[in-house]
């Protein structure tokens, strides 16, 4: 996480508090050549709510062991005892939505996602069930944004938003590319991506209809099977 032009001494403090505090600690370590030194878990651990939009895939923390495999043999990754551990930190991730005081994971996710064929029909099937079991937790809202909703405002990289229960604990913004993790603290680029996930969450299917949503992708793929 970069601290470059942080001016204000006490946001900068906190800044640096959180990150170093939270590196003391936890299972992620075991898996720094996964994450790399600036870790996604490290935040994900500390955060009340996350915020996330996703446009090509399910989000990691709502991915079956099978599908996140699947989705890594599609990628660089060839060995398999390097796809295993990727699988296993991916995993080990989803800890912070049924442990006690659960992060509440806001999700909008485009159905781009839900199409794209990850591995088959039989994986895919397993992983609709496991959205529409994680979407009935009291902590997780899931939210699909259909085809037919045309253009958006997150026609983008997907991001994550995270936010933490203490006060100097800023907001900070998460961005996935290809060779890291790039994290935004600024509090206009805050308020930027959290414009957008509204414009977005306005945009998507309901929660309800989306379930419903999920539950049709189902049908077909089992019927495909």
């Amino acid at each position: 996480m970069t601290n470059r032009d942080i001016e204000d001494p006490p946001q900068r403090q906190a800044l640096h508090a959180l990150a170093k505090d939270a590196k003391k600690r936890g299972w992620w370590s075991s898996y720094k050549e996964v994450f790399g030194d600036q870790a996604l878990p490290d935040f994900e651990a500390e955060a009340s709510v996350i915020r996330s939009f996703e446009g090509l895939v399910i989000p990691g923390l709502l991915q079956t062991p099978a599908y996140a495999e699947a989705l890594f043999q599609g990628g660089r990754y060839t060995d398999a005892k390097d796809i295993a551990h990727r699988v296993e930190a991916r995993m080990a991730r989803r800890e912070i939505l049924t442990r006690f005081n659960p992060v509440h994971l806001r999700v909008v996710m485009d159905e781009a996602a839900l199409r794209r064929m990850i591995g088959n029909p039989s994986i895919m099937a397993e992983q609709m069930k496991h959205l529409l079991h994680m979407a009935k937790m009291p902590n997780v809202d899931v939210q699909v944004l259909p085809f037919s909703a045309g253009s958006h405002a997150a026609l983008v990289a997907p991001f994550s938003i995270l936010e933490f229960p203490e006060q100097l604990d800023l907001p900070i913004i998460h961005v996935g590319t290809v060779v890291d993790s790039v994290f935004f603290e600024q509090p206009k680029d805050v308020a930027r991506y959290s414009a957008t996930f509204g414009d977005i969450q306005g945009t998507a299917l309901s929660t309800t209809q989306s379930a419903r949503f999920i539950a049709d992708v189902l049908t077909s793929l089992e019927s495909d099977g």
